[in-house]
């Protein structure tokens, strides 16, 4: 087994090295519901037969075949499953011990079954964590509304917001598409971009745009303090009451409306919690509150949350998972071929950094101090089991990039969750 996973990683580097940028999400046909230009160039693609979309199988499912699982809300989290577990530890047994990992297959809500490894062991998030400040915007503008979520939808489709300091910096391109003229194209956000709240949500999870989590945690921030008035705030209101409340006031707010957001939903600050904005830009404007962490049960938990319609609503738990379901190339443990049949909602993130080190020779996410690569998917087979599970996938393997074992076990996994 030892020996197969070192081929597959090997295979698996080779096949992915150019896919290290964030693979894109929502359903292609959500153009028109959402006002985010890109998915109009995709769907364009996709309808045009002298066009190739590039699109895997289970990335053309359309926004109304998109549900929740276990949204009843009556499912109990299971305990663990002997079966599953020996499984589990077959498949890592020949990897580093700085993994870690929750599974959970879903597929029957009579019958959940679940292991982890490791799961409580703690992890910086990386861009996983942008998973928060887009349930921090929604508990924010569910605050206002409460469960009318036409109207939490109208803010999001015609609420117009500046990037402003908060965008700088990110080496993070985000993509714009010219309806009119037809042109496709990426670069990195300026300060004086204009788009709307679902714009900037997208560019968050679609390139995992720094610069646009920093602009989502600021609009949770102004939506919470101004309430009913937020919808028609101008610029210039915004701003003031940025700086009328100062960086520390805004510091406190920003961690109690993130940690709140989480724990209505049982995840505890030990398990996944935020500790700031992505950008130093922002970080002028509103102070950090401590450190970023995960474990694969939090964020599995988060899943669990998602699909059982609990965080905050169903309506908005339905909205996060449109967000985080992959419509373009994908990367990581997403990218393993073995999934491109199957719906897969993904976030990935990884954060590594270097120390002196004779003989080390620095390469990209193969940090010496740390090297964190984490993983969530929910993966929706589109066999005739319509097998669904959950994985929460986390490692910091020092001086290797793990993308190539992270691919493999998506491999592993798959089997292992559909051979039951």
């Amino acid at each position: 087994m030892k020996n197969i996973f070192l081929f597959n990683s090997i295979l698996a580097i080779v096949c992915v090295l150019s896919m290290c940028t964030s693979a894109m999400a929502y359903p292609i046909d959500g153009y028109d519901y959402t006002g985010i230009d890109r998915l109009l160039y995709h769907y364009r693609n996709y309808t045009d037969s002298t066009t190739n979309s590039r699109l895997d199988s289970g990335a053309m499912l359309m926004l109304d075949d998109i549900k929740l699982h276990l949204d009843d809300g009556s499912v109990a989290w299971p305990e663990k499953d002997e079966d599953l577990m020996k499984s589990l530890q077959g498949v890592f047994r020949y990897l580093e011990p700085q993994y870690s990992i929750s599974v959970m297959d879903i597929t029957d809500p009579e019958n959940l079954r679940y292991a982890g490894l490791k799961e409580n062991v703690g992890y910086q998030p990386g861009s996983v964590a942008k998973i928060i400040a887009a349930v921090t915007l929604f508990h924010s503008l569910h605050g206002i509304y409460g469960d009318d979520w036409e109207a939490i939808h109208d803010v999001l489709h015609t609420k117009l917001v500046y990037g402003g300091d908060y965008v700088h910096s990110d080496h993070h391109t985000i993509p714009l598409y010219d309806v009119r003229r037809g042109i496709y194209s990426k670069r990195i956000a300026q300060g004086d971009d204009l788009f709307t709240l679902y714009g900037w949500l997208d560019h968050m999870f679609s390139k995992s745009s720094n610069a646009a989590a920093s602009v989502i945690m600021r609009e949770a921030l102004l939506s919470h303090i101004l309430d009913v008035d937020y919808h028609c705030a101008d610029h210039e209101i915004m701003e003031e009451t940025i700086k009328h409340h100062g960086r520390v006031a805004l510091g406190q707010i920003s961690e109690d409306i993130t940690n709140c957001s989480l724990q209505s939903i049982g995840v505890e600050q030990e398990e996944f919690r935020l500790g700031g904005f992505f950008t130093s830009g922002a970080e002028q404007h509103v102070m950090r509150s401590g450190g970023s962490i995960g474990t694969t049960r939090g964020l599995l938990k988060f899943l669990f949350a998602l699909e059982s319609g609990k965080v905050i609503n169903p309506d908005i738990s339905l909205e996060i998972k449109r967000l985080m379901y992959l419509t373009d190339r994908r990367i990581r443990y997403a990218a393993s071929h073995v999934l491109d049949d199957a719906a897969v909602y993904f976030k990935s993130g990884s954060l590594y950094s270097f120390k002196p080190e004779p003989g080390f020779v620095k390469k990209k996410y193969a940090g010496n101090r740390y090297n964190y690569m984490n993983s969530v998917a929910i993966v929706e087979r589109q066999d005739s089991a319509r097998t669904t599970y959950l994985v929460a996938l986390m490692s910091n393997v020092l001086r290797k990039n793990s993308v190539g074992e992270h691919y493999a076990l998506a491999g592993h996994i798959d089997k292992m969750m559909t051979e039951k």
